[in-house]
């Protein structure tokens, strides 16, 4: 079989936006191997997938997934299994005790040699099973992607590993320490992808606001955010995974005084209360909290503040919870994940006293959902009447003449999405829209012209 033809392939991708870049690079490397890529996997030589480790309902959906792939191969549907990513670095060789029938394992930092870790799947070579490198010093780079997004956004990874060491977290053991990517290199990548007719930059890391300390011995992601708002045919950039530590004045100037970065920000706080933080180590208290939220709503017109939070950590007090509570009530975030604490092997939070029961954990976390979903509600009722800039993802499946697009406040696949009626849109486009209703946490309206 020549290089050029050397089989199909089926890639599945779980898991986080980083997560995602990493499997646009192995489709890349792939198709470039002369694999060819089918949108199924069944009938496919061999199928590759890019698991989640994050957290035990990640893991279980990766293993579900990972054994959907074993019962289509044991039918004779499919050839070979590949799994790579954040569970195969986890787990490393126990994963081959879980799931024998699997072919390959692929860990990370093993990403850049999927050619030849698909090669052996291909060939049924079974002398050496799994492939593991450690974590590099440098960034790899992630040019020559073959995108999952749809074409007019893209996920940019400025940096890899995370240097926070919060007791609830396993990302450093699965993704190592903190590399910074270049300045030059990001700026190159966010040329390749507007080349490739990205309009929306969605800037992600494990900790985007700690960018350039390793590299440079100081944070450098305003520079880079100035660089990048240079890029010709990049009109939106959006901002994700900013950790509270880091915001320099410098930094809130330029999300405020950029007109391509858009007003929204993902700042994962996880709690307010300060013997939750410490305990979670998170190296942040609440008065700095709120002085930063201060700064950040008195700074940036017309913010919109994503943050996560965790309920039910160990030794979490009612108090505590209602302190969080109320805090959250107060705030008015507009956007807001909620998730009880997971239980996670190998990190110090295991070794904590007050472990709290599953139901306490759950019934936490949809209280605070509940007084959430208010809140967002009324943002959105609050929207009505207003013209809004926004970007068009696609045709409206449901209603005719009608577009599904995305304000500001949107992000991909997480928040809502406006339903808007107009005429003779592609997707990319930016409009400004006439919002006419709310519905939940979606908007609809219609298209009264074009945008930047």
């Amino acid at each position: 079989m020549s290089k050029s033809d050397k089989g199909t392939f089926a890639f599945i991708s779980l898991g986080c936006p980083k997560n995602l870049v990493d499997s646009e690079r192995m489709l890349g490397k792939l198709a470039q191997d002369g694999y060819t890529l089918t949108a199924e996997p069944d009938g496919a030589d061999v199928v590759v997938v890019n698991t989640c480790g994050f957290i035990e309902p990640a893991r279980q959906e990766s293993l579900a997934v990972i054994r959907q792939m074993l019962d289509l191969k044991k039918e004779g549907k499919i050839g070979s299994v590949v799994v790579a990513g954040c569970l195969a670095e986890r787990k490393k060789d126990d994963l081959l005790l879980e799931v024998p029938e699997v072919d390959q394992i692929v860990g990370v930092f093993g990403r850049e040699e999927i050619d030849h870790v698909v090669d052996r799947a291909a060939d049924q070579s079974h002398e050496q099973r799994t492939l593991f490198r450690p974590a590099p010093v440098r960034a790899l780079h992630d040019t020559a992607r073959l995108r999952i997004t749809p074409r007019h956004y893209a996920y940019l990874k400025i940096s890899e590993g995370c240097d926070r060491l919060c007791t609830f977290c396993a990302i450093p053991g699965m993704r190592g320490k903190h590399v910074t990517k270049p300045i030059e290199e990001v700026v190159h990548e966010a040329r390749e992808l507007a080349a490739d007719g990205v309009r929306e930059l969605i800037i992600v890391a494990q900790d985007t606001t700690y960018y350039g300390m390793d590299l440079y011995g100081r944070v450098r992601l305003a520079e880079l955010l100035r660089e990048l708002q240079k890029v010709d045919g990049i009109e939106w950039i959006r901002v994700l995974y900013a950790y509270p530590i880091y915001f320099t004045d410098e930094l809130i100037e330029t999300l405020a005084n950029s007109d391509k970065i858009v007003p929204y920000l993902d700042l994962p706080l996880q709690h307010i209360n300060d013997r939750m933080l410490r305990r979670m180590q998170r190296r942040v208290n609440r008065m700095e909290i709120e002085e930063l939220l201060t700064r950040l709503r008195s700074s940036i017109p017309e913010l919109v503040l994503r943050t996560t939070f965790i309920v039910g950590f160990p030794g979490e007090t009612d108090a505590e919870f209602e302190e969080l509570l109320s805090f959250v009530q107060e705030t008015r975030f507009e956007r807001v994940g909620v998730f009880p604490y997971s239980f996670e092997p190998g990190t110090p939070a295991t070794r904590l006293d007050g472990h709290l029961p599953e139901e306490v954990k759950n019934e936490r976390r949809d209280r605070l959902m509940e007084v959430q979903q208010q809140i967002a509600f009324d943002w959105t009722k609050q929207q009505v009447g207003r013209e809004k800039p926004a970007i068009v993802d696609g045709l409206d499946p449901e209603f005719p003449n009608h577009f599904l697009c995305r304000g500001y406040a949107d992000e991909p696949d997480i928040d809502g999405v406006i339903r808007a009626k107009g005429r003779g849109l592609r997707p990319g486009d930016l409009v400004r829209i006439k919002v006419t209703a709310a519905d939940g946490y979606d908007l609809a309206g219609r298209v009264v012209g074009t945008s930047r």
